[in-house]
């Protein structure tokens, strides 16, 4: 998968993996690993599927609405994809946080869904439910911030919440933050999401 890796400054610290939104790409959310943790270090990549020549992490059938035989998919090849870059670039596996923008945090909320331990934490700007009907891995010990919008037209109140409950239910720890906006990803909710990273 093309990404960009940055090795942190601070090898106590954790590294941070970039998932972009729909039409972005791996440059995008470099910004907001510095304000999160400028010391860590960085894995940002870039979603292999296009949508009308925009990258994405996984195909859709139109808005809301997505391919989840690709999802799976897709999910289980960044699965594996982080496990061969935490071993080529001598990282801990086990010590990596998403930071998830839209498409890219539904990628993030997908392998949490799919995989115990498939991350240690999670910051999920405005994602969906990945898909329903499916039994959760024990998420104990994972800690999970969900940033949403109360007039989000891409994903409603009601879906953050469900989102929340499902996470919840696997035992995950959910923070779950408001801002009175859309989907679009604001600079009061990435200090937000800083905060509560910071008392990890």
């Amino acid at each position: 998968m093309k990404h960009i890796y940055e090795k942190g400054t601070d090898p106590q610290k954790p590294t941070l993996l970039l998932l972009h939104g729909t039409g972005g790409n791996e440059l995008d959310l470099l910004p907001l690993a510095r304000r999160i943790d400028d010391s860590a270090g960085v894995l940002s990549v870039r979603g292999n599927v296009l949508e009308n020549g925009m990258p994405r992490f996984f195909r859709r059938l139109a808005e809301g609405v997505f391919d989840i035989e690709d999802l799976i998919f897709r999910t289980k090849e960044l699965y594996e994809f982080l496990d061969e870059a935490a071993e080529r670039y001598e990282f801990a596996r086990s010590n990596m946080i998403a930071v998830g923008y839209s498409n890219g945090a539904n990628i993030a909320a997908s392998l949490l869904f799919h995989y115990e331990n498939a991350l240690k934490a999670a910051i999920l700007h405005h994602p969906m439910v990945p898909l329903r009907g499916i039994e959760l891995p024990n998420l104990k010990g994972t800690s999970i911030f969900i940033g949403a919008g109360t007039n989000d037209p891409i994903c409603s109140s009601e879906e953050s919440k469900e989102l929340q409950l499902l996470l919840e239910k696997a035992n995950a720890n959910v923070s779950l933050h408001w801002e009175n906006r859309g989907h679009q990803l604001t600079a009061d909710e990435v200090e937000a999401a800083a905060q509560w990273y910071r008392k990890l």
